[in-house]
């Protein structure tokens, strides 16, 4: 889930770079406005990203899509593309909750069996220094 998460917030960073120019060509934001408020905005992505291994900074991400939305007032297209990144955001919190339910289920299968989860792998410990004889 935090893969996918950090992903997200990596390209939403990315994305403030690039409407940057936009901001400053299409709206009454002056120059020095714009740069401050997408670098910002840029660095609170990447540092929540960074982040994503404390439970509260999902809650921060989603925060993060709010406010990408909201910029739509400025700068309308941003309604759209924030709209899209929240989309993104949350399917891929859903889906990495998914994949990490099947992965600790697979996990617990294995587990479960005793195993290595290797077909025809010993489950223990392997002696390297016994030559096999024959």
């Amino acid at each position: 889930m935090r893969t996918l998460a950090a992903s997200v917030l990596f390209f939403e960073a990315v994305l403030m770079v690039l409407v940057v120019p936009v901001v400053i060509a299409l709206t009454d934001v002056g120059p020095a406005t714009a740069v401050i408020s997408g670098a910002v905005f840029a660095a609170l992505c990447l540092v929540t990203a960074g982040l994503l291994r404390h439970a509260w900074a999902y809650g921060v991400g989603w925060g993060l899509q709010v406010a990408l939305v909201a910029s739509g007032f400025v700068v309308p297209a941003m309604f759209l593309l924030g709209g899209i990144f929240a989309v993104l955001w949350g399917v891929g919190l859903h889906v990495g909750r998914k994949g990490e339910r099947v992965r600790a289920e697979r996990l617990a299968a294995v587990d479960g069996r005793g195993g290595s989860g290797v077909a025809g792998a010993p489950a223990g410990p392997v002696d390297a220094s016994e030559e096999p004889s024959g």
